[in-house]
């Protein structure tokens, strides 16, 4: 009896310490849990649409597809949250004023990120001429061939955000424009500052099409439905010709001017291109329909674009989607939501921007 009672006791007394070791556990992660709430970024949802995971057919195999569309492969995605609009000028303000940063075009040129998106053996620029500064549309008078970009944009000294066609432009009374002019780094930049990221391009295109399978559009397959415009693109009468009537028009727009597609979701067309995380190739989608289906797809690991006439063939690029006020149905066509381009991440734009995505 005596043993029994000696058993028993030293059967509580380890149940005892078993509970104060759980216990003390339980309270050592609870109290680190709440240090490493304190110490983590307040993320929000605000402003935000959840996309429910799924399986779609990402690119396209119809007529108007370019090559870097096709072919149309499977893709699987978890839900995942992406920004209602696109980033806006005012909200790019408050991340420079909370951050003091310096955007890309604000910077003098960096001769040793140039050169990789030029010819070899261009030989580097005098000091004189590298002085921060932009891409910006400019137009031409009359029609023109539509091979070479360069009648229709220039590199204005004094480009940014803050002054999207150069020195003397403004975005006062644009504060709910999308921003321009920031780069793939700037772009960055504001997400690691929000507690964000870029979206995948799988994830874009995947929220672009709104639910719908293989539309042309995100709205669906008319590109204006009872005459009603679904997006802005070009305004003009013939693209790149900016003629005086027009010239006021063309532009960005207020976000959320133009309806929203199936997941609520503004500007996923026309407007600004949107940078999204994966490196450009323009085989990516022959790779991708060759392996077998992915979950969650990054892009690949380098570079490829033979149609750059200007650009060594594996110079670093990033994609960018959606298309912008200067896409129309006899230039590029670029507001579907299967067209892709590749641009320097370097290169910030007056018809680039982006959201972001968590």
């Amino acid at each position: 009896m005596r043993k029994k009672k000696v058993k028993n006791a030293q059967l509580l007394k380890a149940t005892f310490f078993l509970v104060v070791i759980v216990l003390l556990i339980t309270i050592s992660g609870l109290v680190g849990s709440f240090f490493s709430w304190k110490k983590a970024p307040r993320v929000s949802h605000a402003g935000m649409i959840w996309i429910p995971g799924g399986e779609f057919l990402m690119g396209s195999d119809t007529l108007l597809a370019r090559s870097n569309e096709r072919p149309a492969h499977t893709v699987r995605l978890s839900g995942f949250w992406i920004d209602k609009t696109d980033v806006t000028n005012a909200q790019f303000a408050a991340f420079v004023k909370a951050t003091s940063y310096v955007t890309t075009a604000e910077r003098k040129p960096d001769w040793e990120t140039l050169k990789v998106q030029l010819a070899p053996g261009t030989p580097k620029p005098p000091n004189s001429q590298c002085v921060p500064g932009a891409m910006v549309f400019v137009g031409t008078e009359t029609a023109v061939s539509l091979e070479d970009m360069a009648q229709w944009w220039r590199f204005v000294p004094g480009a940014n955000w803050r002054h999207p066609q150069g020195p003397g432009s403004d975005i006062v009374g644009k504060e709910d424009h999308p921003v321009v002019q920031v780069s793939y780094e700037d772009a960055l930049a504001y997400a690691k500052w929000v507690g964000k990221r870029l979206p995948t391009e799988a994830e874009w295109e995947f929220a672009a099409r709104g639910g719908r399978e293989q539309s042309t559009y995100s709205w669906g397959d008319e590109f204006k439905p009872q005459g009603k415009s679904m997006a802005n693109t070009f305004a003009g009468a013939q693209f790149p010709v900016v003629s005086p009537e027009y010239k006021a028009k063309i532009g960005t727009t207020k976000v959320g001017t133009y309806p929203p597609n199936g997941y609520g979701l503004y500007d996923m067309a026309g407007n600004v291109w949107q940078w999204v995380a994966d490196w450009y190739r323009a085989d990516a989608f022959v790779m991708a329909a060759a392996a077998p289906v992915p979950l969650n797809p990054q892009g690949p690991q380098t570079s490829f674009d033979p149609d750059d006439r200007y650009a060594p063939l594996e110079a670093p690029k990033r994609v960018i989607r959606g298309g912008s006020f200067l896409c129309d149905a006899n230039f590029c066509m670029s507001y579907r939501p299967s067209a892709r381009r590749g641009v320097d991440p370097y290169n910030p734009m007056s018809h680039i921007g982006f959201r972001l995505a968590m």
